[in-house]
């Protein structure tokens, strides 16, 4: 009786195993059909229901330098639930905005600053999902470098707090009068 229970418990696991091992080859052969389509520049010849494909796709626009449709494929990825693509998404995202920025410079005011916010605001979304990151971090530093953050109290006011106190930098400076 023993000995059947066991070659009962054996069979039931080794069932398990080969469907894992079956969904597991079913997952690496979509990897490798969506990777050899990306390695052959076909992004677009893959369904678009798969999420990788559409990343190509982003990524494909992206380095062609259309700005706003890669943005537009990009924050449509958002939608999704795949944690991993969200999170590549934010940081190409970021990476986006701040090529952009970066290429009109400071002269076009008006575009360099909405998106260095946009950088700064797709890489605090990516550390929020993955404080560890941090290639996002690095690039988060460089667009608070490129553009800093006033602090709120000198915002909402318009001017500095009253409660600063200034001290001289010369040394031996006499701060009482005469």
């Amino acid at each position: 009786m023993r000995r059947r229970h066991v070659h009962f418990v054996f069979a039931l696991g080794t069932l398990a195993f080969a469907s894992l091992a079956v969904y597991e080859g079913m997952q690496l052969s979509r990897a490798e059909r969506v990777n050899e389509a990306i390695a052959r520049a076909q992004a677009d010849a893959l369904d678009s229901a798969i999420p990788e494909a559409r990343f190509a796709r982003a990524v494909k626009v992206a380095e062609s330098g259309h700005y706003d449709e890669a943005v537009a494929q990009y924050k449509a990825l958002l939608q999704g639930d795949h944690v991993q693509i969200r999170r590549s998404v934010f940081f190409n995202l970021g990476n986006l905005h701040l090529r952009e920025a970066l290429e009109h410079g400071r002269e076009d005011e008006a575009r360099w600053l909405p998106t260095i916010e946009f950088a700064k605001q797709s890489y605090r979304s990516l550390l929020r999902e993955d404080p560890s990151d941090w290639d996002a971090r690095h690039n988060l530093e460089l667009a608070l470098r490129l553009a800093p953050e006033l602090e709120e109290s000198f915002v909402a006011d318009g001017e500095p707090p009253d409660n600063e106190e200034a001290t001289s930098t010369v040394q031996h400076a006499r701060m009482d009068l005469p």
